[in-house]
């Protein structure tokens, strides 16, 4: 009772005779602490010597030394691929210089006979003034400064293959596109697999180099394609362009090669229109495609032809002078005559400007022809009425089509509206009462049905 006492008001107790240790967790306990102490015991040179850790005396093993743990073998397919990688990004960029030099050298062969006909050649321009330009000279002056003025680049490069070329500033001509065609040199590959595709198809056009300039005439709308500013501008025009005649007769006419004849005839509309003979001012390799021999007698001139033969065989593909478009009209706004015409040049394997200096001769006449166009391309009422005749046979085409397509359309929405009807009034019948209209219909339906079998027999 005492020692219970004791214990409520906090009396000691003697401590209780602890237990018995167990043998297995006894060699435990002793094995970590042994082990323990030898790991601090221990005078590593990481810890116990810090400024051993930083000399010269740490040990390299194989896993430090790359030339003793790797060999020639475990670096074969690196071996195969950065050789590989190399000479492909090498041929790049070899066929693309290339590319530009020969880009280059027809620019500096035409730029002269360009700027010769036309009062701006190349992409040059203007460019809009900087804020900085506006606070400090004004808005007047800076608008008005000659730094604006950007430099005119006679070629440009829109892709790897393909340059381009502008022209503006010339009477009788809104303006002439020249696009440079190129072999994809930077690409061997691709290179390969088109000559292999057209050696094949016949579908497939070899790659080559090609020259396409095309000259769009104003037909007498400059008024509507030249772009004024002010009404005084528009009056100055109006009055420069009035005793000016540049509108000519609409007509289809070409010399080609005979080896492109009939690709052209299946990929151009305009081409189709025509018919094929040849003449004897041109070389046997050409031929022409006209709608009339009269266009035929006045387009052919002997410097025409000479310049054709002066180009040659290996160079000449075709020139085209056109009313019509290029893909067959599907819609009636598509048939509107757009005037142009089309030189069609190869481009030669040398790069060297006086390899050009054989076909100057025709490029010269093909940027002079509007000239001859607007002043006498103008045919007897005889020989128009038959190219006309062709032209409304697609329009009169067309139209059936465009009427057959609105008959269509509203066959398919008097049937919607029927239908419509029909579904409202069924909805306010009764179940008996939709029965018999639907027996009703159906038996219209087999007597419609049986009209039309008495009449096929």
């Amino acid at each position: 009772m005492a020692d219970y006492i004791k214990g409520l008001f906090g009396g000691s107790t003697p401590s209780p005779t602890p237990a018995s240790e167990d043998s297995d967790f006894a060699d435990f306990a002793k094995a970590a602490t042994s082990s323990l102490a030898s790991f601090v015991g221990a005078e590593t040179p990481l810890f116990a010597n810090p400024s051993s850790a930083l000399g010269s005396t740490v040990a390299y093993t194989k896993w430090y030394k790359v030339w003793e743990r790797a060999s020639p073998s475990d670096f074969i397919q690196e071996a195969f691929i950065i050789p590989i990688l190399t000479i492909m990004v090498a041929i790049h960029f070899w066929g693309r210089r290339v590319n530009k030099r020969k880009a280059r050298n027809w620019a500096a062969a035409h730029a002269p006979l360009l700027q010769k006909e036309f009062a701006h050649v190349g992409f040059g321009g203007y460019r809009s003034p900087s804020m900085e330009e506006v606070e400090s000279e004004g808005a007047a002056k800076a608008t008005s400064s000659e730094a604006l003025t950007l430099p005119d680049e006679v070629i440009k490069e829109k892709s790897a293959q393909e340059f381009l070329s502008y022209a503006s500033g010339r009477q009788n001509v809104a303006f002439l596109d020249v696009r440079l065609e190129l072999l994809k040199r930077y690409n061997p590959i691709m290179l390969f697999m088109e000559w292999a595709l057209s050696s094949l198809f016949e579908s497939f056009t070899p790659p080559s180099e090609r020259m396409h300039a095309i000259a769009y005439t104003f037909d007498g709308k400059e008024k509507d394609i030249i772009p004024v500013r002010t009404e005084q501008a528009q009056a100055e025009l109006e009055a420069r362009v009035k005793g000016i005649q540049s509108s000519y007769d609409g007509y289809v006419w070409a010399i080609v090669h005979k080896d492109s004849m009939r690709r052209l005839r299946d990929e151009r509309y305009d081409i189709s229109l025509t018919f094929t003979k040849d003449n004897p001012k041109l070389p046997a390799w050409a031929t022409v495609m006209s709608e009339s021999a009269e266009i035929t007698d006045f387009m052919l001139t002997d410097e025409l032809a000479k310049a054709v033969k002066e180009t040659g065989e290996e160079t000449f593909e075709n020139i085209i002078i056109t009313d019509q478009p290029i893909d067959k009209p599907a819609k009636l706004d598509e048939t509107i005559p757009r005037k142009r015409l089309t030189l069609t040049l190869k481009i030669p394997s040398s790069s060297s400007q006086s390899a050009y200096s054989a076909s100057n001769h025709l490029f010269t006449y093909f940027l002079r022809l509007p000239d001859v166009l607007a002043s006498s391309a103008h045919f007897r009422p005889e020989v128009l009425r038959r190219i006309k005749a062709t032209r409304d046979e697609e329009i009169r085409k067309l139209k059936r089509q465009e009427d057959d397509e609105k008959a269509e359309e509203r066959k398919l929405e008097a049937d919607r509206k029927k239908k419509t009807e029909r579904d409202a009034k069924l909805k306010g019948l009764s179940a008996e009462e939709q029965r018999k209209y639907l027996e009703k219909e159906k038996g219209k339906e087999q007597r419609k049905q049986q009209k039309r079998m008495t009449k096929k027999g």
